[in-house]
């Protein structure tokens, strides 16, 4: 595996480290700001906004780019929005920030996606995929807590500029590490969404946005459930978070040696084993003897499906590698943004903090609905062909 391909994973950690930290640095910035929680939650809702809108946006912006050149235009951008951010006093520019962090974030994940899957064989697109997302699940491991645990000593400005830091050596090594020339340089967006009339890639990313949620979706309120449901102190909550981030990594690791291939029994093996593991954790969710370890596994499952998914899109739209990632890119965060805003309804209707877990085994079950309809209008049109 070329190393260029870790390094943007490296980035890809930084970036998950923005956008996750502040979901612990919230109180702090209300306070400083004076603004109310609510106010500074949409700070992390502006940010999953930008992120949608901004990947298959920036994805086409840039195809006239060498991916060199986008990839250190959107991280420089990345590290300058984190520096205003840590200086203003200002809600109306911190807010700013976050929409064009957001922005660059979003270009820089579709061109590291379709950037690692073009260095590599053919047929290791899945581990190549894997490793670019397992910056994520870094971040959610080490960056987040350590996010947190800034903020909580030196202020939430800390955080802020530890992420622009982190993010400095990763520009020189891009600089150093990405190919000048850019096969995909040049590449017109009317080409490229010609490639894209898939009804195997619209399946894909729906399946990726399904699984994503649910995951997001029990990930979001994971805290809640385990002290108001299974029992667990506060204490126990770091921990809790570092297991279920393990879990990912071990899964986007896993998943990306096994779905170059067999992807379609990883996938489908997987998608039941999430409906059972959410269903069974929401069953047994007052027992920390079962729910404790049920969070590094569904973490696994989660992650090695999801990772999977995403690199399925670049198996199917080989003709379309950078709107392809800015879709897979759109496709993950539509999913971490509403499997949460399901999870909520279902527990401001008054079902306590064990609906996520339904929620999210409810999504699965729409997952499998969905995957299994496509799969018989797939053999339908398969049978109706005429043998020569």
């Amino acid at each position: 595996m070329p190393f260029a391909v870790y390094l943007l994973g490296l980035a890809v950690f930084t970036q998950g480290t923005s956008e996750f930290m502040l979901s612990g640095l919230v109180p702090d910035i209300a306070r400083d700001l004076h603004v109310s929680i609510p106010a500074a939650g949409l700070l992390t809702s502006a940010f999953a906004v930008g992120m949608v809108v901004g990947a298959p946006l920036m994805a086409i912006l840039s195809l006239r780019w060498p991916r060199r050149r986008s990839l250190t235009l959107f991280l420089v951008v990345f590290v300058l929005v984190h520096v205003v951010g840590a200086i203003t006093t200002s809600y109306a520019v911190l807010l700013g920030t976050r929409v064009v962090g957001a922005l660059a974030n979003a270009g820089f994940w579709a061109t590291a996606l379709a950037t690692a899957t073009s260095m590599v064989a053919p047929n290791a697109k899945g581990r190549a995929t894997s490793i670019v997302v397992g910056g994520v699940t870094v971040a959610c491991v080490a960056g987040v807590p350590a996010g947190a645990l800034l903020g909580q000593y030196w202020g939430w400005r800390s955080a802020f500029w530890a992420v622009a830091l982190l993010s400095l050596p990763a520009i020189v090594a891009i600089l150093r590490s990405i190919p000048a020339g850019d096969a995909g340089a040049g590449t017109s967006a009317r080409g490229e969404l010609r490639a894209l009339r898939s009804s195997r890639l619209l399946v894909t990313l729906l399946l990726g946005a399904l699984v994503n949620g649910a995951t997001f979706c029990t990930f979001t309120y994971l805290a809640p459930l385990l002290t108001g449901v299974t029992g667990l102190g506060e204490g126990w909550m770091p921990a809790m978070l570092a297991l279920f981030g393990l879990g990912s990594f071990a899964g986007v690791t896993a998943g990306g040696r096994i779905a170059d291939v067999r992807p379609v029994p990883l996938l489908g093996f997987g998608m039941v084993a999430l409906l059972a593991g959410w269903a069974l954790f929401a069953m047994t969710a007052a027992n920390p003897v079962v729910a404790i370890p049920l969070v590094f596994v569904q973490g696994t499952l989660s992650f090695a499906v999801g990772s999977t998914l995403i690199s399925r899109v670049f198996y199917v739209a080989t003709d379309a590698p950078t709107l392809a990632g800015g879709l897979a890119t759109a496709a993950f965060n539509v999913g971490g943004a509403a499997g949460p805003w399901f999870g909520g309804i279902a527990i401001g209707a008054g079902f306590g903090f064990r609906s996520p877990l339904w929620v999210s085994a409810l999504l699965l079950c729409l997952a499998l609905a969905t995957a299994g309809v496509a799969l018989g209008i797939r053999r339908g049109r398969a049978n109706r062909i005429p043998v020569a």
